[in-house]
């Protein structure tokens, strides 16, 4: 007789799989009619995902160098000046001249904000918080929290809970990691006072989800309009082909098929969109969107706040 593994013919998930349920069937064909600031139909929101000095580094004393670097090149077993370098471009120069891009066009971001990042320059830290912008949590350290054990993972969601409100005045509303865990998501259900994760890329729309019994939002992040792309095998090459990417995703959420308003996220980093030529194609693509009266440039908490506005959190039985 053949024997079959099980395996190959599997229909759902195991049942004892850590982590949150897989979410697969979404919005379907008729997702809710959501508009934004202004009577927007997309919501743009820019990230910056503010991260230089906490990252992994033997100054640091993790034994490791960090691994997004511009260059194919690595140094192991001792310190990688030139990696650590590339990060110190970010918070020297390159934070100021997005600074500088953000406040000529007069519009508001969120900071994906890795503590200890900020706590070491803590001039980021007064300037974000004088624009109001948002600073949202991204780790204490710029570290996989998928690397951490349950009880690491919750001290390192308090202390950058803790260390974002000495720095900018303000608690973080949302959270999103490096690299989630399975336990990520109900630690930030159980901390109790973010209003929204950005753990997840599987949607254009913010979305309900329940978790330890409780309705919670989630706002889906994206890695497609991210400037990590510059750096790595399956990227940018150039400048315009981030604003190319970024015209194309706006001209469709603007033209989708539908009266539905929908968001998009841009995520950028300091070392990598901060050099001047990316900067100058970051600079394009936002004077293009506001060239339209049906885009909006909203932080991730105002968009979050506004969705849960229009569609408020399904009641709990």
């Amino acid at each position: 007789m053949v024997q079959l593994d099980p395996q190959f013919f599997r229909q759902t998930d195991i049942p004892d799989v850590q982590g949150p349920p897989r979410e697969l069937v979404g919005y379907g064909e008729h997702p809710p009619r959501v508009r934004w600031q202004d009577d927007a139909k997309v919501a743009v929101n820019i990230v910056v995902n503010y991260e230089e000095g906490s990252e992994k580094s033997f100054a640091m004393g993790d034994r490791v160098n960090d691994g997004l670097y511009e260059l194919p090149f690595a140094v192991d077993d001792q310190r990688d000046l030139a990696v650590e370098s590339m990060y110190e471009y970010g918070s020297r120069a390159g934070i100021w001249r997005l600074f500088r891009i953000f406040d000529a066009a007069d519009i508001p971001v969120t900071f994906f904000a890795a503590a200890v990042a900020l706590e070491r320059n803590p001039a980021v830290a007064v300037k974000l918080a004088g624009r109001g912008d948002e600073a949202a949590g991204h780790g204490y350290r710029w570290s996989n929290h998928f690397e951490m054990n349950r009880d690491e993972e919750r001290e390192a969601i308090k202390r950058a809970v803790a260390s974002i409100e000495k720095t900018t005045g303000n608690r973080p509303n949302g959270w999103y990691c490096r690299e989630m865990s399975v336990n990520t998501r109900e630690l930030v259900v159980e901390e109790g006072g973010f209003l929204y994760d950005s753990d997840t890329y599987n949607e254009d729309l913010p979305y309900w989800t329940t978790m330890a019994g409780k309705s919670h939002l989630v706002v889906p992040y994206s890695l497609v309009v991210n400037d990590a792309r510059y750096i790595v095998g399956t990227g940018y090459a150039s400048p315009d082909d981030f604003f190319a990417t970024a015209k194309a995703s706006l001209d469709r959420l603007r033209n989708d098929g539908d009266d539905v308003g929908r968001m998009m996220s841009i995520g950028l980093h300091p070392r990598i969109t901060g050099n001047p030529a990316r900067a100058d194609a970051l600079a394009r693509f936002i004077d293009y969107a506001q060239g339209f009266e049906d885009v909006a440039f909203m932080r991730r908490v105002d968009i979050a706040r506004t969705f849960a506005e229009q569609v408020p959190a399904p009641s709990q039985s």
